[in-house]
């Protein structure tokens, strides 16, 4: 582990583990001779986690990615020379990879890297910016649009943005109401919006407007990029043919930025992405197909959860919260909320050593141990302690359920005859938060 001194903070540096940047790279060779690799030789690894077990590291290869993220690049943000692009993403995950780093370097084009919040020192921290360098293509995820969009709308016209010329948006679905915020005030209606959808998996773009050319619509990623085969399957799979229609979302063919393996474990990357359905790349995401063909993500179609556009397996997080020692059980949901696009709503039984502590500090352990484990992003909004989880007799949980109380959506919960304990329900809607 390589630490660079950034805040004059103590740090407890592991012996043999974690070293100091600096000094080593006093002692290195000031020149450098790049490697030959093969095409197929690999680039990176980057971590995702999946709806269960333990996080997948995506391998993502030598050329393949960088053909695509530049080809993808360049088309879907229409960048010409002279152009500032800014893309808000981390460059820890995989929208900073490809399209802080990778897509805009292989171009020659000028890329944007901001270190901070889009709220400090104020909310007009992005437009700012956008004006001093002159902005050209702006790329955010609804999390932070739906955030800005709460705020006096003189954060925003104060500053000039008629530089921009295309607006992106990526790690979730962007929701109407945030759409319109951001074609309004920001694009001034000038600034056609390309609401990206693609996965760590995927490497690059894969569904999305190319801005003057496509006409676009709210809440839409619109059509496959060039050369993009997607599918719409059935549970019995079968392919859902013609428009209107929905379903799960599926890739024909071979793209050439796709992830090549799971690191450490192919049969995994096999089971994972290519069992469901035969001769396809299975996303693990539903769509809708309108009539003109557009396609529209409505999420995940099993227990991952976009949390201001990230995906953090509900797995990983029970298992965390399960290691608390006043903890016998978890089951961890979503639910709407109005700045993520979803939260987290933990139901946690607890053993009989838990009952009696205080609930409140149990709330705060339980968040600062999956804090740890796992990150902030992956905390929990809402914690309700209960005396046992709805399940099958198979003992599977029943989600769906949890998450219409968590939801506040229970005038139809669907059939619960095969519940064990059907009586749970109403105990744990009666405590609902």
């Amino acid at each position: 582990m390589l630490v660079a001194k950034r805040i004059n903070s103590d740090i407890e540096m592991v012996p043999e583990r974690d070293y100091w940047l600096q000094p080593l790279l006093d002692d290195a060779y000031g020149d450098n001779v790049a490697e030959i690799m093969n095409a197929e030789d690999p680039l990176f690894i980057l971590y995702t986690s999946g709806s269960t077990g333990r996080p997948k590291g995506m391998v993502h290869t030598t050329a393949g990615y960088m053909v695509y993220t530049a080809y993808t690049f360049k088309n879907v943000f229409q960048y010409r020379e002279q152009d500032v692009y800014w893309c808000t993403a981390d460059i820890g995950w995989i929208t900073g990879h490809s399209y802080i780093v990778y897509g805009p370097l292989a171009n020659g084009a000028t890329t944007v890297m901001f270190e901070g919040v889009p709220s400090y020192p104020d909310y007009g921290r992005f437009w700012e910016v956008v004006q001093k360098h002159k902005v050209t293509q702006f790329y955010t995820a609804p999390t932070a649009i739906r955030a800005l969009a709460k705020e006096n709308l003189d954060y925003v016209e104060k500053y000039d943005l008629s530089s921009l010329k295309v607006l992106g948006s990526v790690g979730e679905p962007i929701n109407e109401e945030a759409w319109h915020w951001y074609n309004n005030n920001v694009g001034k209606k000038q600034s056609p919006i390309v609401d990206t959808w693609w996965q760590t998996e995927t490497g690059g773009i894969m569904i999305s407007p190319i801005p003057y050319v496509t006409p676009t619509t709210p809440t839409y990623a619109t059509l496959p990029f060039i050369g993009i085969q997607p599918a719409l399957m059935d549970e019995n799979g079968k392919e859902i043919k013609g428009n209107q229609v929905d379903g799960r979302l599926c890739i024909k063919f071979p793209w050439p930025s796709m992830a090549r393996t799971i690191w450490g474990n192919h049969e995994r990357y096999r089971d994972t992405y290519f069992s469901a359905y035969e001769d396809m790349y299975f996303t693990g995401d539903g769509a809708l197909r309108d009539a003109v063909g557009y396609y529209r993500i409505t999420g995940r179609v099993d227990d991952v959860i976009i949390v201001s556009g990230h995906n953090p397996g509900t797995a990983p997080i029970e298992d965390s919260i399960n290691e608390h020692p006043a903890v016998a059980e978890s089951a961890i949901v979503g639910f709407p909320h109005d700045v993520k696009g979803n939260a987290l709503y933990g139901y946690i039984i607890l053993k009989e050593t838990g009952e009696s502590r205080d609930k409140n500090n149990l709330r705060k352990e339980i968040n600062q141990q999956i804090t740890e484990q796992i990150g902030p992003i992956a905390k929990l909004d809402k914690i309700q302690f209960v005396s046992g989880l709805p399940k099958t007799r198979s003992g599977k949980i029943m989600r769906r359920i949890l998450r219409k109380i968590a939801s506040k959506d229970t005038s139809n919960l669907g059939d619960t005859s095969t519940l064990l304990n059907p009586e749970i329900v109403q105990e744990i809607m009666d405590e609902a938060l």
